[in-house]
């Protein structure tokens, strides 16, 4: 599998994570910058899980070795942030590639 260019999930934490934090980060690592460009906060839940196209019936993200589930609040946060980082250093990490 080649790596992403990204590395959200080494970014400083603002509070010790679990597994579930960690592999969500590297989940968004590897989600490819179109297809996170084209989210919209103002997105229902619904539109969200839709959008993401990898939920479970039950609501949960279907993503692998985690301690617990990671519903649609969770994944907007973390993902908002994810975005913010990319900003960050998409010009950076893209001219050295």
């Amino acid at each position: 599998m080649e790596q992403p260019i990204w590395n959200f999930e080494q970014e400083p934490w603002d509070k010790s994570p679990d597994e579930t934090d960690v592999n969500l980060r590297a989940y968004f690592d590897r989600m490819s910058d179109d297809k996170m460009r084209g989210y919209s906060a103002a997105w229902t839940d619904a539109e969200v899980v839709e959008w993401d196209g990898n939920f479970r019936n039950d609501g949960a993200l279907m993503i692998a070795c985690c301690e617990r589930d990671v519903e649609v609040a969770e994944y907007r946060k973390v993902l908002e942030c994810t975005i913010a980082y990319r900003d960050r250093v998409r010009d950076e990490l893209l001219s050295s590639k």
